[in-house]
């Protein structure tokens, strides 16, 4: 498992705008190769982290481009182009 960790800041008021955005893109979002699970989280002053898990490693770098065209995408409500980092999953505890 490997998981593709994106820091992002967001422009000033533009939360709730891209958190809509974000939801309509859902579907092409959930289709990129190997991704098992997607979490976006953000704070009310626009920085958030997008944790993406992928089935593997080479799944996620296959991905990057439409990782790049989705993050095109949000561009109007960046306050700049994030860059994805790739991590290896050594632990995915789930609540019992």
């Amino acid at each position: 498992m490997y998981a593709r960790v994106t820091k992002y800041q967001l422009k000033p008021g533009h939360v709730e705008a891209a958190t809509k955005l974000a939801d309509s893109m859902k579907s092409d979002i959930m289709a990129l190769p190997g991704i098992r699970q997607f979490l976006n989280v953000v704070r009310e002053d626009g920085e958030g982290y997008i944790i993406a898990l992928v089935s593997s490693q080479a799944e996620a770098q296959d991905s990057l481009p439409r990782v790049k065209e989705i993050w095109g995408r949000m561009a109007e409500h960046l306050a700049e182009m994030p860059t994805p980092e790739g991590f290896d999953v050594v632990a995915q505890w789930d609540a019992p």
